[in-house]
């Protein structure tokens, strides 16, 4: 039987808090308390929401915004090697900073001589809040409980939210709870011939209204027919409901219709189908948007989207790295979508790029979709720590090509439109140019609830030297942790190697797909002999359940994919599934999981699984 240990809510003493936040010579990010120990006082800087950026920036006369500090450190070049003597410290006192564009810190604002440049939330973590939307106001009542407000045609969103809860944009036919994606409808093959078509979509007679407007509507998408591996979010071009035919404005990932099933998809953003609390329409030619609120109107926060980014962390290029900083405590919430997606090229070199193996344009984002609410790129040695990142359209942390010793840890990631935490390194056989990465004693929950196809809490992509560990996944459509390349790429040209996964709790993954593990491997060592060189200890996975609807092959705790081979297994432990527990090649070391017989479930360290009793926020859904 699979052990459920339930931690009880966590909070962090004030007085424990108050220690960890002190000033003069005090315990601060990075390399702060050696240099405290040593006699070494940082630069501090104040930020506060209602301070001034033509003020001093001290305790007392703080600037109003995270890019005056930057700008000054600038301008004063007070991180110039040779002269940074100790951390400089940017204190953000408690409050909201809105942002409107994205705060940019490239390699003028690094820190050098082994010290660090630091954004923290001074009155502790969590407590200085950066946001990337704006309320939305002027509403006015339409009918049956939805208000209308203008909100422009200069500047679309495609995601909202009411009081820090997002709004769910409305469709056909409505979710089953707020947290499901579920139910659906499933296309149909018009003529045999259709079968391989990526842009008709083609319904069951009666099946849809031909009175909608559908001038403004999407369509989300498991494409592929009886696959459930990716989700596609595409406009609709136009349709001719006599025909029960539609026609979306770009091509999906994969084919509508396969021999075993059709598609499973809803329609979304109509006016026609805005008929339940927590829903919201947006007409983008008038610039109106229509919702209906969960509470009264005159109570509640709307917030509107501003940015797809609040933090873009990056060196001019690979030989011009920004290093050396740390994020400390801040809380960034909401970020945007994107007016379309699909996940990666449909075929080889679709990218355009010239590559030693471009079959690899088939396993990442497209150029427009690469980025998250902190985007890292061109770096060394960047720090989040104590962060709550929540909210976001997309992806909350990406880091992308080159960047090394990049650590997120104890921080709190939720209500997330893509990933979690994202690594996208180079292409195969072109150069290791990203890895020893370490992610620890993260709580990451409510992932993917946007891109539910392919979301995972850790997704690595050709990366290697990488830690993940003490750390709890939440609430997944499909993946839990993952590490990737390709089957296609040759031996040393694939840099996904000595990556260490360790103390992780993995639950509700695989809500709505198939074919899948929550723990999951893709083409990461393709020939033999197959060296163990990646390692799995201490995991436990819980019941992997998918939606009824879903028609793919079923659910694993472990899927050990084409390719997925050299690592060793010890101490692993899941629960149900609707197929293998673990599937593999037999080109893999277990010893003492819960799919062999001779399981010791006394050599499970169940304490020391998910994320510490350090762990500096209260848990999402834990007892108070």
């Amino acid at each position: 039987m699979l052990r459920t240990i339930r931690r009880p809510q966590l909070r962090l003493p004030l007085v424990v808090a108050g220690a960890l936040l002190l000033i003069g010579g005090a315990a601060l990010p990075g390399h702060s308390a050696d240099a405290a120990a040593a006699g070494c006082r940082p630069t501090q800087l104040f930020v506060a929401p209602d301070g001034r950026d033509g003020a001093k920036g001290s305790k007392d006369a703080p600037w109003r915004t995270i890019e005056q500090a930057r700008d000054h450190i600038r301008a004063k070049g007070l991180n110039r090697p040779g002269k940074m003597r100790c951390d400089i410290v940017v204190n953000l006192r408690a409050g909201d900073y809105p942002v409107s564009r994205t705060i940019e810190l490239d390699d003028r604002d690094s820190g050098s001589g082994g010290h660090r440049v630091v954004y923290r939330s001074y009155d502790g973590p969590g407590k200085a809040r950066v946001l990337g939307a704006e309320p939305v106001t002027g509403w006015t009542e339409y009918k049956d409980g939805i208000y209308r407000a203008d909100v422009g045609t200069d500047r679309r969103f495609y995601t909202l939210f009411e009081d820090g809860k997002r709004a769910t944009t409305a469709r056909y036919p409505n979710r089953g709870s707020d947290d499901t994606w579920a139910p659906y409808m499933f296309s149909v093959l018009k003529e045999p011939e259709k079968e391989a078509v990526h842009q008709w979509l083609y319904s069951k007679p009666g099946e849809w209204d031909a009175s909608w407007d559908l001038s403004n509507a999407q369509a989300v998408v498991w494409s592929g027919g009886s696959w459930s591996w990716f989700t596609d979010t595409v406009p609709i071009r136009d349709w001719n409901p006599a025909k029960n035919q539609m026609t979306l404005s770009h091509w999906t990932r994969y084919a509508l219709m396969n021999s075993r099933s059709g598609s499973r998809y809803f329609l979304q953003n109509s006016l026609d189908f805005l008929d339940q609390a927590g829903e919201y329409y947006l007409d983008y030619g008038k610039g109106q948007l229509y919702y209906k609120p969960r509470g009264d109107i005159d109570d509640v926060t709307v917030m509107r989207p501003t940015v797809k980014t609040l933090f873009k962390i990056a060196g001019a290029a690979p030989d011009r790295r920004v290093a050396d900083i740390s994020l400390d405590g801040l809380a960034l919430q909401y970020t945007d979508f994107v007016d379309w997606y699909r996940y990666g090229w449909i075929s080889d070199g679709d990218s355009g790029d010239v590559h030693k193996y471009p079959v690899y344009d088939r396993q990442i984002e497209m150029n427009r979709n690469r980025f998250g609410a902190v985007t890292v790129t061109n770096s060394s040695g960047i720090t989040l720590q104590r962060m709550r990142i929540s909210d976001t359209g997309f992806t909350a942390v990406y880091a992308l090509f080159a960047n090394d010793r990049l650590t997120v840890r104890d921080s709190l990631l939720e209500n997330l439109g893509a990933d979690g935490i994202k690594v996208e390194g180079g292409y195969p056989g072109e150069g290791d140019i990203s890895g020893h990465h370490l992610f620890t004693d993260n709580y990451i929950t409510h992932y993917g609830e946007l891109v539910p196809g392919d979301a995972a809490g850790v997704e690595l992509l050709n990366t290697g030297s990488n830690e993940v560990s003490y750390s709890y996944f939440e609430h997944s459509a499909r993946y839990g942790v993952t590490l990737e390349v390709m089957p296609e790429v040759g031996p040393g040209d694939s840099y996904a190697r000595n990556n260490t996964f360790k103390y992780l709790r993995i639950e509700k993954a695989g809500l709505d797909s198939g074919d899948m593990g929550a723990f999951y491997t893709y083409g990461v060592d393709n020939t033999e002999p197959h060296t163990s060189n990646n390692s799995v200890s201490q995991v436990v996975i819980g019941d992997v359940i998918p939606d009824g609807s879903m028609p793919d092959s079923g659910t694993r705790g472990v899927h050990m994919d084409a390719g997925g081979c050299g690592f060793s297994f010890t101490d692993v432990e899941v629960g149900k599934v609707t197929d293998d527990k673990y599937q593999s090649y037999r080109c893999n070391t277990v010893e003492n999981a819960n799919w062999q017989d001779g399981f010791d479930p006394s050599r499970m360290e169940y304490d020391k699984i998910g994320v510490k009793p350090s762990f500096p926020y209260p848990l999402p859904g834990a007892d108070g």
